[in-house]
C-alpha cells in the first residue's frame, strides 16, 4: 500500500508571521485509493473529491489517480489541516514518480509548490520537514532544539478562515512594531536552540497580528492567559486561530490542560521531529 503520514503544524509562534512553523505529533494519513484495498485503509479513511486540497496538490504534482484520507487534524482551527493535506498530496505524487526511497531529493521543489498552493510557507514547511522550521525566500532550515517540551493545544468549537483573517490585517506596519517583532523572532530562535526556557515568554510576544485576531476570538485570549497562569512557558495563537498552542514542561502538561476553558477541547502533543513519512502499511510501518 502506498501511503504517507503527515504531521499537523502550528505557525507564526507569536512574532514570526509567515516565518516559523512547528510540526506537531498529530498525524493525518493519505494514500492512493486505486492501489489500496478498502480493507487495508485505516479506519475512518475516505476517498476525497477532486476539489479536496490533497487531491488538488496531488494533481499539481503530476499524480494520477484518486486519494483516500484519514485525518484527526481539525479543519479551520489553525493547526495546518490544508497545509498537511497539500504536503501529503504532493509527496504521494513524488513517490508515484520517483519511488518511496528517492522522492526526498525533490523536497525544495515540493516546498515551493506547496507554498504557492497554500499562500504562505510556514505550515507546509513544518509538515514537510518536521521540527521547528524557519522559512523565507523559498528556503527552509530546521531550527536546532535544545529542549523537548510538551505542546498543549486548546481547540474551540468555532472555526476561522485563514483567508478572511489575513485580509483583515492592517496593510502597513509601524517601525517600532517591526523592530519589536524582528527582535522577538530572533530571540525565539536563539532560545529554542539554547534551551533557554526563561526567554520564551518574552520571545513569543507579538505586535503584528495577534491582537486583531484575538479581538475576534475572545475565548482564545482567555485560554492563553489561563495556560500561562497555570505554568506554561509561553503560548501563541496557532496560525490565524482560533486554537492556542503553549509550550511547557511535559510534567506540567496535564495540570495546564485542566486549567483551560471548558468550551474547548485540549490536545497534549509534542514536537514531531520526522515530518512527512512514507509508510508501508496502515499501522505506520516505514
Amino acid at each position: 500500500m502506498t501511503a504517507v503520514r503527515v504531521p499537523a503544524s502550528t505557525a507564526n509562534l507569536g512574532p514570526a508571521f509567515d516565518a516559523l512553523g512547528m510540526a506537531l505529533t498529530l498525524h493525518a494519513e493519505l494514500g492512493l485509493a486505486d492501489d489500496t484495498d478498502v480493507a487495508e485503509r485505516p479506519p475512518r479513511a475516505h476517498v476525497v473529491e477532486e476539489t479536496h486540497p490533497a487531491a488538488v496538490a496531488f494533481g499539481a504534482g503530476g499524480g494520477r489517480g484518486r486519494l483516500w484520507v484519514r485525518s484527526p487534524i481539525p479543519m479551520g482551527r489553525g493547526l495546518g489541516y490544508s497545509g498537511a493535506m497539500r504536503i501529503g498530496g504532493l509527496v504521494l505524487a513524488a513517490v508515484q514518480a520517483a519511488g518511496p526511497q528517492d522522492w526526498k531529493a525533490g523536497r525544495p521543489e515540493l516546498l515551493g509548490l506547496a507554498a504557492d498552493l497554500e499562500g504562505h510557507p510556514d505550515n507546509v514547511a513544518a509538515s514537510l520537514y518536521g521540527g521547528v522550521v524557519a522559512v523565507a525566500a523559498d528556503r527552509a532550515v530546521r531550527v536546532p532544539l535544545a529542549l523537548a517540551p510538551a505542546v498543549v493545544v486548546w481547540v474551540p468549537a468555532m472555526t476561522t478562515s485563514t483567508e478572511r483573517s489575513r485580509t483583515a490585517l492592517t496593510g502597513t506596519v509601524g517601525f517600532e512594531a517591526a523592530v519589536f517583532n524582528v527582535g522577538r523572532t530572533a530571540l525565539l530562535v536563539a532560545a529554542l536552540a539554547a534551551g533557554d526556557v526563561g526567554a520564551l515568554a518574552r520571545a513569543t510576544e507579538d505586535r503584528l497580528h495577534q491582537d486583531g485576531r484575538f479581538a475576534a476570538t475572545v475565548p482564545s485570549r482567555r485560554a492563553l492567559a489561563d495556560g500561562l497562569e497555570a505554568g506554561a512557558w509561553c503560548g501563541w495563537l496557532s496560525g490565524s486561530g482560533p486554537a492556542v498552542a503553549m509550550l511547557c514542561d511535559p510534567a506540567d502538561a496535564t495540570a495546564i490542560a485542566a486549567a483551560l476553558p471548558g468550551e474547548g477541547s485540549v490536545k497534549q502533543l509534542g514536537i514531531d521531529l520526522d515530518g512527512v513519512q512514507v509508510v508501508g502499511s496502515r499501522r505506520g510501518t516505514r
